[in-house]
């Protein structure tokens, strides 16, 4: 088991160097679109809809990267990945960029040889179970089946619970977010255990959602964000300040709405910077100097991206919590466009 894990990792390894020497930007750029890689379908984050177009948190990262290189945030090609396929589709260079609500981890990130470039949601493992269970806490759960997905970090998360609680469980090992909620609403699991983010998606698309709860137990840091291959760093580059872009943006008061107007110039050098019109820094990225502007017009700023699509007002029904800005007591902060 240790070597085939191992040559697993090293095969992900050596696909990721080969891809990356390529240049990614200079290819999304021949190409004329984005290849993003996002989940099979999580409403909210990443699915489509009634007309086949694809919406939420993540997919308007993917749209932000495409617009601030391609200057048109609909030229993306998503592409649906399992916790089991992500990975190689990104280091094979089937997808460009990979926006799917990924943990970064040391592993991830200095053994399979890919690069996180930010987290554009912090979060943490949870659990769901039907309210008729009577179960208030995750420690009495003890023999309970549990859903969970293969290839996440929720594997290794729930056997550190059970073990350290001296309970048992009997895993139920399901492949996508879809298979889950049939599972899950069938009875084949007790409990389905993900991001606690995924939970509230999941429960939200029930017909009876009031009829299943969110135990209080939150186990686990999951800062989930996006990724690109290593050794490609201009392209992370440009991934990672796009995502910095949009948090700035909201920082700044920077929004959909009076974009147009503040491009035209302020008094504000920092907001002069990141919409283009003083300075140089589309020029140090290879992009226009309006790559920005492009990045926050695609969705608007991270608050309005996160409201839209996640936030209290919609079914979802996320606070903002820990993604709060830095300046509301979260942790959602990016380095000075200077």
């Amino acid at each position: 088991m240790k070597n085939s894990v191992l040559l697993g990792a090293l095969t992900v390894a050596g696909l990721a160097a080969g891809a990356a020497a390529a240049g990614t930007l200079d290819d999304v750029k021949a190409r004329g679109t984005l290849n993003c890689g996002v989940t099979t379908g999580l409403v909210g984050f990443a699915a489509p809809d009634a007309n086949g177009v694809w919406e939420g948190f993540d997919v308007g990262v993917c749209r932000a990267v495409a617009a601030a290189v391609l200057g048109d945030p609909m030229a993306v090609e998503f592409v649906p990945t399992t916790g089991q396929t992500r990975f190689t589709a990104l280091a094979s260079g089937e997808i460009d960029f990979l926006a799917r609500n990924t943990t970064w981890t040391f592993s991830r990130d200095v053994d399979l040889k890919f690069e996180f470039t930010g987290v554009n949601y912090y979060d943490g493992q949870g659990f769901m179970v039907p309210r008729d269970l009577g179960v208030s806490s995750a420690k009495d759960l003890d023999g309970a089946t549990v859903c969970i997905q293969t290839g996440t970090t929720t594997e290794l998360n729930l056997a550190d619970f059970f073990r350290s609680n001296n309970i048992s469980y009997e895993p139920v090992p399901i492949e996508t977010n879809a298979e889950a909620q049939q599972q899950y609403l069938a009875g084949a699991c007790d409990v389905y255990t993900t991001d606690a983010s995924g939970l509230a998606a999941t429960r939200a698309t029930f017909e009876a959602p009031g009829d299943h709860v969110l135990l209080p137990e939150i186990i686990s840091k999951e800062p989930l964000g996006p990724l690109v291959r290593h050794g490609d760093n201009e392209w992370a580059d440009v991934t990672r300040w796009t995502l910095n872009a949009l948090i700035t943006a909201e920082e700044l008061g920077v929004t959909s709405a009076n974009i147009a107007e503040l491009s035209a110039g302020t008094n504000n050098p920092e907001i002069n910077r990141l919409l283009g019109t003083e300075g140089e820094l589309g020029a140090m990225l290879g992009l226009e100097a309006d790559w920005a502007k492009n990045a926050i017009m695609a969705g608007g700023n991270y608050g309005e991206l996160f409201e839209k699509n996640i936030g209290e007002n919609t079914p979802i029904g996320l606070a903002r919590g820990l993604n709060a800005m830095w300046t509301e007591g979260g942790l959602i902060y990016s380095p000075p466009f200077r």
